[in-house]
């Protein structure tokens, strides 16, 4: 069923209201045009519910712009969703291009800090989220008597003489939903096995962070990445008002997880708009790792939080403790993450509740 303005649409009984899905929601493929965004490829996705996310094509089909009946669930940073011809790939230049969003993805051989592995030279948070994906397609279709929209490509990160990695990547959302899903598969395509880093940046922002929202998690144990984290950990889950000169605090999270073997987190802001909330719920088994990141920085107020397979201290430092992910020739790893919507105190509540509890909401 679709649950649209307060009832239970079956597909036949809306289609009697409708001309075209689009009257209540749907996909809306896009091209930018301002400064460094133009000619960067993607889509508007709407739900009907006031819910509504951008994907871009031309950025590895990360989702940058996020709202909820017209308040902002992103944080957006001053680089604008900028041209992947824009990307500096050496130190931490992958920030001048950073456009934060509801989801940047990090990877595909490396993520985290920049270093030198092996001899070779590895920026910030690796390429992936600087490379067009080819093969895109976009449709809506009725499943039974619910709407479906869903984005689909893939993209291949390689150089001659290196190991191609592919990423295959599905965006589906439903008509009367709040939430969308990103399942990804990333397969090793060259002869010998070769270091795969995943992370998930999810970037939270103004109204729905500020001083009265709280970051919620079943966390069992939680340590600061470096001495600016130590100096916060006490504070983790909570958030101060924005402040000139706030240095970023990085938590690294050992989450508990549910009888299915998910984990859900979640930033919820009681005092919002009768209450308002978003959560991302992703699987243990393949995202073992789970990094808060928090600034409070004036123009630079996120929260960003982050399933992932290793830490975010670089390649190098990942292979020297042995905990490099690898993938073998032929190779591949699943992965899925839903980010949803909280829509009011008593959707917080129940949410909080069951993450707190280790259950299904």
């Amino acid at each position: 069923m679709v649950r649209l303005f307060g009832r239970d649409f079956t597909r036949k009984e809306l289609q009697a209201y409708i001309g075209h899905p689009l009257q209540c929601g749907g996909i809306r493929p896009i091209e930018l045009a301002g400064g460094r965004e133009r000619g960067v490829r993607g889509f508007d996705v709407f739900t009907g519910t006031g819910f509504e996310f951008t994907v871009l094509a031309d950025r590895a089909m990360d989702i940058t712009r996020a709202m909820f009946r017209g308040r902002a669930l992103s944080y957006l940073s001053p680089a604008g969703q900028a041209h992947p011809a824009f990307y500096e790939a050496s130190g931490s230049g992958w920030l001048h291009t950073f456009p934060g969003g509801l989801l940047t993805t990090c990877g595909l051989a490396h993520m985290g800090a920049a270093c030198t592995d092996e001899g070779e030279a590895l920026g910030l948070h690796g390429r992936v989220s600087t490379l067009p994906m080819e093969e895109v397609g976009f449709w809506t279709a009725w499943e039974g008597d619910e709407l479906w929209m869903r984005i689909r490509g893939t993209l291949t990160e390689g150089v001659l003489f290196g190991n191609p990695l592919r990423l295959t990547r599905q965006i589906s959302a439903r008509l009367g939903g709040n939430s969308l899903y990103i399942d990804d598969i990333v397969e090793n395509l060259g002869g010998q096995p070769t270091p795969h880093m995943m992370l998930y940046h999810c970037n939270l922002g103004f109204p729905i962070l500020g001083p009265e929202a709280r970051f919620v998690s079943n966390s069992a144990d939680v340590q600061p990445r470096d001495a600016e984290a130590s100096r916060g950990l006490a504070q983790y889950a909570e958030f101060q008002p924005p402040t000139p000169g706030y240095a970023e605090q990085v938590f690294y999270h050992t989450m508990a997880a549910d009888n299915a073997g998910d984990v859900r987190v979640a930033l919820i802001n009681p005092a919002l708009d009768g209450g308002l909330g978003i959560y991302v719920r992703y699987h243990q088994a393949t995202l073992s790792r789970f990094i808060q990141w928090k600034s409070m920085a004036y123009g630079s107020y996120v929260l960003g939080m982050e399933p992932a397979n290793a830490h975010v201290e670089g390649r190098a430092k990942e292979r020297t403790h042995g905990a490099l992910p690898v993938l073998q020739p032929g190779e591949s790893r699943t992965y899925r993450v839903e980010i949803g919507v909280l829509d009011g105190l008593e959707e917080i509540e129940a949410c909080e509740r069951a993450i707190k509890l280790g259950g299904a909401p």
